[in-house]
């Protein structure tokens, strides 16, 4: 495995996967001015295990609450498409059918697909009270535990020169203390928390045999009609993030409330036969439109998020002040 992740032509696929999007960046124009050099070099570093990843550039953004990016550099951040590109495939078939972060063909759109699938199918089709206990997980990326996420991919990946190199990414950063946390703007981070949060997806199936269960990045959902079920199973659900992952749920953002008075999730609050776009997503979208004066594409985009619940409404008045 370790050949094939750091073959040239891995190196190579993975720069094109990289350069999505990202052509007009100066840092990734100075990389590709001596490609061939560059990716040879980095070939060579790993080839004589000799790598070492470097540090990060540190920024804010609000998405919509504020975030701690941490950006590396061109050379590092190829590394880790490179790294992706193979363990993606190693990892996605030992993943539940509903996780839905950062995976092929199970992004947000087809979660929200599954919440009203589920939704449907727990209700009986909406002819019973249904209940949604919903949660999050207090400051999930910077609470991860390297060493447990260590443990962890050693029980499936037997190759030692890769768990290697796999430990030098992420031993590369630290956020509340030496050896917690992933950084968000590493492209295997994505990865390696879904397989962090594998353990507790698979806590929730096998152990807590939670039927209808969603789970998206570090927010996710159960359904059921029976209200002491969800209230009983919280202290199990802490208990297990805390034991085995050491991970805490937010104390404000844990809740069991009915479909029928409104559950949001993903930046949409559902009902039983619609869902509406939740308000602070609403006056993001707004700002973000009116900033860049209507550009059509973003109207475009805007439009196609608004096509997956009740937004004609929304669609009419973006279309009227912004015409395309």
């Amino acid at each position: 495995m370790y050949n094939r992740i750091i073959s040239l032509e891995n190196l190579l696929e993975a720069w094109k996967e990289f350069l999505k999007g990202k052509r007009n960046k100066k840092d990734v124009q100075e990389f590709q001015y001596r490609l061939s050099d560059n990716i040879f070099a980095l070939h060579n570093d790993l080839k004589n295990k000799t790598y070492v990843h470097g540090g990060y550039y540190a920024f804010n953004i609000s998405d919509p609450k504020p975030r701690n990016i941490h950006k590396a550099s061109v050379r590092d951040r190829l590394l880790h498409h490179a790294l992706y590109r193979k363990l993606c495939q190693l990892f996605d078939v030992h993943f539940i059918h509903d996780s839905y972060s950062c995976r092929k063909f199970r992004g947000t759109h087809r979660a929200l697909k599954c919440f009203r699938e589920f939704a449907l199918k727990a209700s009986n089709n909406n002819m019973k009270t249904l209940w949604i206990l919903k949660c999050d997980i207090k400051k999930f990326f910077a609470s991860v535990d390297q060493a447990i996420l260590m443990e962890i991919l050693k029980k499936y990946i037997p190759d030692f020169d890769v768990i290697d190199l796999i430990n030098r990414v992420v031993d590369s950063f630290s956020s509340t203390a030496i050896g917690k946390g992933l950084p968000l703007g590493n492209l295997t981070s994505q990865l390696l928390v879904n397989v962090y949060m594998n353990e507790f997806d698979q806590f929730m199936k096998h152990k807590i045999k939670a039927k209808y269960y969603i789970r998206y990045a570090d927010d996710f959902v159960i359904f059921s009609r029976d209200k002491n079920w969800l209230c009983n199973i919280i202290t199990q659900i802490s208990d297990f993030l805390w034991n085995k992952l050491r991970l805490q749920l937010h104390p404000n953002k844990v809740s069991v409330s009915t479909i029928a008075s409104g559950v949001d999730y993903l930046g949409w609050v559902h009902f039983p036969d619609h869902r509406i776009l939740r308000t602070v997503t609403k006056k993001r979208m707004f700002k973000r439109l009116n900033k860049s004066e209507g550009k059509p594409e973003i109207v475009q985009s805007y439009l196609g998020m608004l096509g997956h619940g009740n937004g004609r409404k929304l669609k009419d008045k973006i279309l009227k002040t912004w015409p395309i």
